[in-house]
């Protein structure tokens, strides 16, 4: 991997607040049956949540299973004070969940091993691991947790856990774009006893999804670096880092990424199991 690529990696994380009086009303937020778009100016303190179990943890809860948005998987942006964590972070033995560090330093303990955590690092945490969480740093740490109840397979054993980081790992160019169209995975798309992909899509500058994309999977997408123009199914909407967009199955979607710099986005998206028969919800 180019040592020079990696340094240059950067990752948008939130730090609260409140817009100033003097600011104006008007902005890009939207809320739609196809799409939503929370952009970065939203992420204030007065939309912060907080959970059981968690000390000195307060979070931004940007997607929830709810009828009319994300069916699939809930997002959160996690924000841990020094000393803060949980020692029992999931309370749904059901759930799966991917942690992805966007600042500061994590310590996760699975089986008891402690895998410290730091800026581009991923895991994923099968149902029922059991897995703590401490910020025994001495700064504010804030990672993306994504969490989705798993779909069993007959035959098919769950996932292991994983640790890894984004840095040791070499992106994907797609297809036919001359590298300018990128996917860095964590998981092997061909492994079925996985659910669920969260990867990071990176675009060089002018680099385009070049048709609107109409699939099956739902999609989260948090912009960690960059800027661009998104299509949501007929409309065009510029993002940057720190914006977040839901879509939901069969919304087009389609990117041209203008520069100067590139535009990188965490994408989740559920996969590799058959569509359910009788309704939502059965």
């Amino acid at each position: 991997m180019d040592m020079m690529k990696m340094a240059d990696r950067t990752y948008y994380a939130p730090k609260g607040g409140l817009p100033p009086q003097t600011d104006l009303i008007t902005d890009r937020a939207v809320f739609t049956e196809a799409y939503a778009v929370i952009p970065k100016r939203e992420f204030s303190d007065i939309v912060t949540s907080y959970l059981p179990g968690w000390d000195k943890t307060r979070l931004w809860i940007i997607a929830r299973p709810l009828s009319g948005f994300a069916e699939t998987f809930s997002q959160y942006i996690m924000e841990v004070q020094p000393g803060g964590g949980s020692d029992k972070p999931e309370p749904d033995a059901g759930a799966e969940g991917v942690l992805f560090v966007v600042e500061g330093e994590v310590t996760v303990t699975l089986g008891g091993k402690n895998h410290v955590m730091k800026p581009g690092g991923y895991a994923f945490l099968p149902p029922s691991s059991g897995w703590t969480l401490r910020n025994n740093g001495q700064a504010t740490a804030r990672f993306h947790w994504i969490r989705k109840a798993y779909e069993k397979a007959e035959g098919v054993d769950a996932p292991e856990p994983i640790f890894t980081n984004e840095n040791d790992i070499a992106p994907n160019a797609m297809p036919d774009t001359d590298g300018r169209w990128a996917t860095t995975r964590f998981v092997d798309p061909l492994d079925l006893r996985h659910d669920m992909h969260v990867t990071i899509v990176t675009f060089e500058p002018g680099g385009i999804i070049p048709f609107p994309e109409t699939h099956v999977m739902e999609h989260g997408l948090y912009v960690l670096e960059g800027k661009a123009v998104y299509r949501l199914n007929q409309d065009w909407v510029e993002v940057q880092a720190g914006d977040y967009m839901w879509l939901r199955a069969f919304c087009p979607q389609a990117c041209y990424a203008g520069g100067p710099g590139k535009f990188r986005y965490l994408l989740y998206k559920d996969v590799n199991r058959h569509a359910k028969l009788g309704g939502f919800g059965r």
